[in-house]
């Protein structure tokens, strides 16, 4: 949780139009906000859709502020910095992360708002004006900065002159209308910008996995649009073929499996997945509870890369593997009595290695920065090795590599805190901390049992 004595503590009054930003006068606000809509508004349906409107410029207004703030903490944060010798390039380091905290967000998304927070201000003053004033949202402002970071200064100065000019306007643009408008301009101003930018989106394609509502995941490939027709077409084609010869599988369905079958190497493109074997071997880490395993206990299982699974599914995968003559390894964790988190592992050297380092990936799942949910890239230790910080799981943590290069700058300090917890303090004096996500359940003070870690091999 985010840290506020600081805002309790006494510090100096502010008065003046500086009082409307004090953290104080805010909370106070939002309390009483708060109650109001406890106790009902009272108000007629007229009022309500007034109060409605009228919130949501107050919400556009707060981004605003949010962004201000975001940008007067990266000025004040770079001039400290500098002071303390931290070389131009690197005086940006953390502040992203600070804001990402304080707005219980991600550090992708903090990144986002204080990019957005300085460039609208500086290059995009009509749009700044209208989102300001509550005009426009910060996704609006958002789809401007974006459909325009192709240009040069003057061309954006001259594209926000021209799009953004009239508030009114712009107030009642739709979102396309208004990425149609930045790109029309962009494209009569500099085309071949545009150029440049698309063949650099060309060489960000990648592909991606995030969970789904009931254990399914969504793959996503961002590809140039030629490559992502033609991907599209091929399933299509196989999903025709398959219903031409009276295949009972929807269209979506056989789209799907084909998919799967060709990426991992099947015979059958509009197979199963699980009709052929895999071409090369692919390894899951699977963590649950032996109860659940050898049991048909419902302890929840957790699956790396993914997240948490129900034992059900936990077992249909091991049972699968088994049926297919895969190899299974079994290897037993247990973990603390008192709080279900895994118990740590020693090591030696300075580097985590091998097995120590897997033991941290699976017991802190993803990254330990609060409201960071990225894959762990860096197992780090907490007490840094040059402060005589021990190679030990107690002392490691995983960490997305833009949080480990974070906390590098100036000013942050993490220790390992009570139970196994991480206690991170940021340049600004907040205290931020952190546990990792319990793995088993436990009842009546006792453990609930041991844990395994299943690693099923297709091959």
């Amino acid at each position: 949780m985010f840290d506020e004595r600081r805002v309790r503590s006494g510090e100096r009054p502010l008065s003046g139009r500086h009082a409307v930003l004090g953290a104080s006068g805010i909370e106070e606000w939002a309390t009483a906000l708060s109650g109001a809509l406890e106790a009902g508004s009272g108000l007629d349906d007229g009022g309500r859709v007034d109060a409605l409107r009228a919130l949501e410029r107050l919400d556009c207004v707060i981004t605003a502020a949010q962004a201000h703030l975001a940008r007067e903490l990266d000025e004040s944060q770079r001039a400290v910095q500098a002071e303390a010798g931290v070389r131009p390039s690197r005086q940006v380091a953390g502040v992203a992360q600070q804001v990402a905290l304080a707005r219980r967000e991600s550090p992708h998304r903090g990144r986002q708002h204080l990019g957005l927070a300085k460039v609208v201000a500086r290059e995009l003053p009509h749009t700044w004006s209208a989102w300001r004033a509550g005009r426009i949202t910060e996704w609006k402002a958002t789809i401007v900065a974006r459909e325009t970071a192709c240009l040069s200064l003057a061309d954006r100065l001259a594209v926000d002159e021209v799009v953004a000019r009239d508030a009114t306007a712009l107030e009642t643009m739709g979102d396309r209308e208004l990425a149609s408008a930045c790109l029309a301009q962009a494209a009569r101003l500099d085309a071949a910008a545009l150029v440049a930018r698309r063949r650099r989106a060309e060489g960000e394609r990648r592909v991606t996995l995030r969970p789904a509502p009931d254990t399914m995941t969504y793959l996503t490939a961002l590809l140039p649009v030629k490559d992502g027709v033609a991907a599209l077409a091929a399933l299509t084609r196989a999903a025709d073929s398959a219903r031409a010869v009276g295949d009972e599988r929807s269209r979506g369905q056989v789209m799907a499996d084909a998919l799967v079958a060709r990426v991992c190497g099947s015979a059958d493109t509009a197979a199963t997945p699980t009709s052929g074997d895999m071409a090369a071997p692919v390894s899951l880490g699977l963590v649950m509870t032996d109860a659940a395993l050898f049991g048909g206990a419902d302890d929840e299982a957790h699956l790396e890369g993914f997240g948490p699974i129900p034992a059900e599914l936990a077992r249909e995968i091991v049972s699968g593997a088994c049926a297919r003559d895969e190899e299974v390894w079994l290897r037993r964790l247990y973990a603390s009595p008192t709080s279900g988190e895994l118990v740590a592992m020693d090591g030696r050297g300075r580097r985590f290695r091998g097995s120590l380092a897997r033991f941290v990936r699976l017991r802190d799942r993803i990254c330990r920065t609060p409201w960071c949910d990225a894959p762990i890239r860096h197992v780090d230790h907490v007490r840094r090795h040059a402060d005589d910080g021990p190679t030990r799981g107690r002392n490691a943590q995983g960490l997305c590599e833009a949080c480990n290069y974070a906390k590098d700058a100036p000013g942050w300090l993490a220790r390992p805190g009570p139970g196994g917890g991480v206690e991170t303090m940021t340049p600004s004096g907040r205290t931020v901390s952190s546990r990792p996500p319990p793995v088993a359940r436990i009842i009546r003070g006792r453990q609930l049992p041991a844990l395994t870690i299943d690693y099923v091999l297709a091959g």
